[in-house]
């Protein structure tokens, strides 16, 4: 497993089509301003916009596993810290059965915690859990909300070697995150 902190992030051994864009924050007295995507970023293609979302959660809230055959998602945790956990379900790829561990949000908040944005390609399962009291993640898209290409692995499956800490009875978690659901379509293989 790998666990990244900010020094690592260029050194580590990350899932084939994960890439991270590390951000720049701008303070002055006011607060920040701080930089998320360009059109122009080299791991945001062009016409690969579907949607943008914004999802806020409670402390030991998990979201797992979903991954997709069409689309791509981009993470970014502007509120709060989240542990991000990604796991490479491509046969095909030279990274099969890995998986990364990211700690993104607030540094401030959490030292593990990098500010940036998490590029998770089709068949990459991925899933979080909040570790702040609340935290808000934005995400986009590469296309808009298909329920058919939202596929599920329950939260707890051994098939991912990952634990969501000592006391799952502590955990908030949605039915949805219990079920199992591939999608129809085939796979986009990058």
């Amino acid at each position: 497993m790998n666990t990244v902190t900010h020094a690592e992030l260029e050194f580590m051994n990350r899932i084939e089509g994960v890439e991270i864009k590390t951000l720049k924050s701008h303070p002055d007295d006011r607060g920040f301003f701080r930089e998320i995507i360009r059109h122009s970023d080299p791991f945001f293609p062009q016409n690969s916009f579907g949607q943008w979302s914004h999802s806020a959660m409670g402390k030991n809230t998990v979201k797992a596993w979903h991954f997709h055959h069409k689309q791509t998602d981009w993470w970014y945790c502007g509120v709060g810290v989240l542990e991000a956990v990604l796991f490479d379900n491509r046969e095909e790829s030279p990274t099969y059965k890995n998986i990364n561990v990211f700690y993104i949000g607030d540094k401030t908040l959490d030292a593990r915690a990098t500010e940036s944005v998490i590029r998770i390609p089709p068949g990459v399962l991925h899933g979080l859990k909040v570790l702040t009291e609340t935290a808000h993640l934005f995400y986009v898209t590469s296309h808009t909300y298909d329920p058919q290409d939202e596929g599920r692995i329950p939260y707890d499956s051994e098939l991912v070697p990952h634990s969501w800490g000592q006391d799952y009875s502590k955990l908030i978690v949605a039915a949805n995150d219990r079920k199992l659901f591939v999608p129809a379509y085939p796979r986009v293989k990058v």
